[in-house]
């Protein structure tokens, strides 16, 4: 007799299970952008949001939840209740938050579930049509030469482009000092003024100036060279071997989020992915579409905050 009502709770919890997945959303669904809207990922964010919305028959709303370098809204999320109505559109400031704040609300590789990789997007080096250099290799045997003369801008400690730079830095044995400005497009407006010698720019914001002969590109910071500047060599083609430091945008939920309504939302974003609207802001920003499994996803955030923890220790980097 137990042994019967044990074989029926499993199945009625497998059955429930199921129909969990299937029926989801049955309700509204919130999508949480950690940053002001505006920018490069709450504008992807928003397109997947309208994709999702018109394939599940119910909203999915965007909620920009920025401070802290995005820490704010990410810990919301991995407060909420685990059943896949509140959602993260995390960035690449995951993976180095844990390394550059001593004390998280949250710990990204045990509260957060990886939903999907959505995104990645390059940064471009490029430097002041008035330094002498055509290559990377000119860069670096430019920077040989006259040690400690050659300097780079960023949008601040910490970010995206000063972690570009300290990885360059490393890889290469270079000595390039580094200029925090309050923004990407300062240190972009900074560069091209000839008031800095460098920058790594996401791809977005490289083109119009290197199209228009105001900046020269010299490296793309991706594995695979980008199709809004093909003409560009990755900076592992110029010869510092094993340099990567492109950005990302993906989806992830709250830990403990059951595996089925995951293994959904997942394949619905996936698909949502290929919606013209959606490609047209991966050509505009020069992000390309990067999808898989959760599976995946998860190897890569894992490896992803090892790497560039070990970037922030290296550079000393933390937050006041």
């Amino acid at each position: 007799m137990r042994l019967r009502t044990l074989l029926s709770s499993l199945l009625l919890g497998a059955a429930a299970g199921t129909a969990g997945a299937q029926g989801f959303p049955e309700k509204p669904v919130t999508m949480v952008v950690p940053f002001p809207a505006g920018g490069s990922a709450d504008l992807i964010a928003r397109a997947l949001a309208e994709q999702l919305t018109a394939a599940w028959k119910h909203n999915v709303l965007v909620a920009n939840r920025a401070g802290a370098s995005g820490n704010i809204g990410t810990e919301s999320v991995a407060r909420a209740a685990p059943d896949g109505y509140t959602m993260l559109y995390g960035t690449t400031a995951l993976a180095s938050s844990p390394a550059v704040y001593a004390k998280l609300g949250y710990n990204v590789l045990t509260d957060l579930a990886p939903v999907v990789l959505v995104a990645k997007q390059a940064n471009v080096l490029v430097i002041h049509p008035s330094v002498p250099a055509k290559s990377v290799k000119d860069l670096l045997a430019l920077e040989k030469s006259n040690p400690n003369t050659l300097n780079s801008a960023s949008a601040g400690v910490g970010s995206s482009n000063h972690l570009a730079l300290v990885l360059f830095n490393m890889l290469s044995g270079a000595k390039i000092g580094h200029i925090p400005y309050k923004g990407a497009a300062p240190a972009v407006a900074e560069t091209m003024g000839g008031h800095v010698h460098m920058t790594f720019a996401p791809v977005a914001a490289a083109v119009p100036p290197v199209l228009a002969g105001k900046l020269r590109g010299i490296g793309i910071s991706s594995v695979k060279r980008s199709k809004a500047l093909p003409e560009v060599p990755t900076i592992d083609e110029g010869g510092v071997k094993g340099y990567e430091a492109g950005g990302w945008n993906a989806l992830l939920a709250p830990a403990k989020t059951p595996q089925d309504i995951i293994a959904k939302i997942n394949q619905s974003a996936r698909s949502a992915l290929n919606a013209p609207r959606v490609q047209q802001l991966f050509d505009k920003s020069g992000a390309e579409e990067a999808a898989g499994t959760p599976e995946e996803f998860g190897r890569f955030l894992k490896s992803e905050v090892e790497k560039w923890g070990k970037v922030v220790d290296a550079a000393g980097i933390k937050a006041k």
